[in-house]
């Protein structure tokens, strides 16, 4: 198989040495390049065609939330995992928000930067389910009303999708919803694609933002 090949984004020298150094030890993973800003982050990523971006989101010149917009508006295949101090902080929910895959902590171990790297690789973008559903409910709280967009879409969804969402929204993986609902798991796929697709949505971290904003789940 081929390697992971990750894009390092972060302002500062010894993070990026860091990250490289670690994510280069470990199997199926290979650092392919770095960058210090957002602007340079769009044009890494534009010529190198990483399969994940780790990205800090506090940088000069362009932060990591408009980069990773630019980044996932030129390919909407691209995969963007933010890099943050704080598992709370409002920007990694703009940055979700964004089109960001999912997030670490700074302070991840070698081999959990080094499974996350490979999570979103996959495809499985929600990772840290607990930690991301408590970051989605806290600054959803922000917002006294569910946004038009996401009311307006909700109509397309059949009873049991909105269910399937719900559930997302509450950090279940496929498995788990399918134990929940007594079916196949690949039951659970389908409905999870066809609920992406309906929606105009890019992964699973984006279903759960959704379901939150359109107040599906109740904050708290």
């Amino acid at each position: 198989m081929n390697p992971v090949r990750v894009l390092i984004v972060d302002d500062q020298m010894m993070v990026r040495e860091g990250f490289s150094v670690l994510l280069n030890a470990m199997p199926g993973i290979e650092v392919v390049g770095e960058a210090v800003d957002g602007r340079q982050a769009i044009a890494q990523v534009a010529a190198l065609c990483p399969d994940v971006v780790l990205m800090d989101i506090r940088m000069p010149e362009l932060n990591g939330i408009e980069a990773t917009r630019e980044i996932v508006a030129a390919d909407a295949d691209a995969k963007v995992l933010v890099l943050t101090t704080f598992d709370l902080d409002e920007y990694v929910y703009q940055a979700l928000r964004a089109g960001a895959s999912g997030f670490l902590l700074k302070d991840a171990s070698a081999r959990q930067l080094a499974e996350g790297v490979r999570v979103v690789a996959s495809g499985d973008a929600l990772l840290a389910p607990a930690v991301t559903r408590r970051l989605i409910t806290e600054f959803s709280k922000l917002s006294e009303a569910p946004r038009a967009p996401a009311l307006a879409r909700i109509g397309d969804l059949t009873e049991r999708e909105t269910e399937v969402l719900v559930l997302i929204a509450q950090g279940l993986s496929n498995a788990e919803i399918a134990s929940r609902l007594v079916v196949a798991e690949s039951t659970i796929k389908t409905h999870v694609s066809r609920i992406l697709v309906k929606l105009g949505l890019r992964d699973r971290t984006q279903a759960a933002v959704f379901a939150y904003e359109a107040r599906l789940v109740t904050p708290g």
